[in-house]
């Protein structure tokens, strides 16, 4: 029997094995109206021996979730932030009150950088995060992602396309316009937050880009590393430390 890794988020539900290397490779199932993709369950062996989950999603879904993996794990393990994680020390004063999958990217990072990093999350939201050399967490931030802009948009005017145009600098219809503005807002942040981390850590932080939306904000990023796969890394990481193989 094998250890799985589990990270159920908002939109998807993300699983793999677990190698002697890591993270085996990673199968996405998109869920919707509270129910699971029923296909996820054929993705895995009859038995597993522990199953790592990590879960941001809704509590309907996680307690779906447990339900399908409790009789075929042999152990399931749920992760909890605590203020020390692998190599990472969370900045919150409450570590319990950091997203899950914010503190497992950050897990993840430290794989790659040694020095400081921003570790730039793009899913419903826009997360940033700023580690040092040593692994202290000096806190973040949480914005709506491009995505969700256009969504939120389109709620309130639904004139406002939800989808669709071209990010430019300056927009020659409605829906060019809203794609350079929340693609520009996202940006922004992220700017905003390599210049005060520079400033912090007196040198330029390594840029760590992960999440389903990464993608729309890379081609602007020349010098960003993509890490598509950074919660489930840093999942996996932490299922290799001694103090948790118990």
């Amino acid at each position: 029997m094998s250890d799985w890794l589990f990270d159920l988020g908002n939109t998807r539900l993300k699983l793999a094995a677990l190698g002697a290397g890591g993270a085996g490779d990673v199968v996405a199932f998109a869920h919707e109206g509270g129910v699971l993709d029923p296909a996820w369950t054929a993705a895995l062996p009859p038995r597993i021996e522990v199953a790592w989950l990590a879960s941001v999603g809704p509590a309907a879904l996680r307690a779906s979730l447990l339900q399908a993996l409790v009789p075929r794990a042999a152990r399931v393990v749920e992760v909890r932030v605590e203020r020390t994680m692998a190599d990472v020390r969370v900045g919150y004063a409450e570590p319990a009150r950091l997203g899950v999958d914010r503190a497992l990217a950050m897990v993840g990072a430290r794989a790659y950088a040694r020095g400081w990093a921003l570790v730039i999350g793009v899913g419903t939201a826009l997360t940033v995060d700023l580690l040092d050399a040593e692994g202290l967490h000096h806190g973040g931030s949480i914005a709506p992602s491009p995505t969700l802009m256009r969504e939120a948009l389109h709620a309130r005017a639904s004139q406002l396309p939800a989808e669709g145009g071209s990010a430019m600098d300056f927009g020659v219809d409605t829906a060019d316009a809203l794609a350079a503005g929340c693609l520009g807002a996202a940006l922004g942040l992220v700017a905003r937050s390599r210049e005060a981390a520079a400033a912090r850590a007196g040198q330029a932080p390594m840029l760590l880009l992960h999440g389903g939306g990464a993608r729309a904000l890379l081609p602007h990023l020349d010098d960003a590393v993509h890490a598509p796969s950074l919660v489930m890394e840093g999942l996996a990481r932490l299922a290799r430390q001694p103090a948790r193989a118990g």
